[in-house]
């Protein structure tokens, strides 16, 4: 470990299943602590069930330093630090940073997946959900895989805007939509 006093990531192998039990004992003793889950559905004979796991099994990462080394060690379900030459492996944060920028994307491309095509209509309304357009209104011109395109009525002419299928929702009343205008 680097100076007593320095704080680093590293990466800390626990017993399989302990990762989420270390994760809340290292929190308990204010130790920083980063365990990456991902949402999974699981299929038992009876029922379907999302639930999270960790990305890495029996990883989690630590922001600690040579103080907390000992304490780190001791806590129920933790084997060993990941190390080289004895000396546990410094993570580099951009690393971390990596990984949480991983997970978003995962989740997001999850919902996005779970979004069904089929309740869209070539010429229906949509509304922008996300993002700078949010609020805006269009008519659905094409579906292709995970992005649509949507002309939005800007300054007289229909603009085409290329969107992921995530940000937008079908809008089934048209009664008090003003087409390409957002809607307070």
């Amino acid at each position: 470990m680097a100076a007593k006093d320095e704080r680093h990531w590293y990466a800390i192998y626990v017993r399989s299943r302990f990762e989420k039990k270390v994760y809340v004992q290292l929190q308990d003793m204010g130790i920083m602590a980063y365990l990456p889950l991902i949402t999974r559905i699981k299929q038992w004979s009876d029922r379907r069930k999302k639930v999270e796991e960790p990305l890495f099994k029996s990883y989690l990462f630590v922001f600690s330093n040579a103080k907390e080394y000992i304490p780190i060690l001791t806590t129920t379900g933790v084997v060993k630090f990941v190390s080289f030459e004895h000396k546990p492996v410094v993570v580099p944060a951009n690393q971390i940073l990596a990984i949480k920028h991983y997970i978003d994307d995962y989740e997001q491309d999850k919902e996005e997946k779970s979004m069904r095509n089929e309740d869209l209509k070539i010429g229906q309304l949509v509304r922008i959900t996300h993002g700078p357009m949010q609020g805006l209104t269009g008519r659905l011109e094409s579906v292709k895989d995970k992005r649509i395109v949507v002309y939005i009525d800007a300054v007289g002419q229909y603009l085409p805007v290329s969107l992921p299928r995530a940000k937008v929702e079908p809008i089934n009343d048209s009664s008090n939509v003003v087409f390409g205008k957002m809607n307070h």
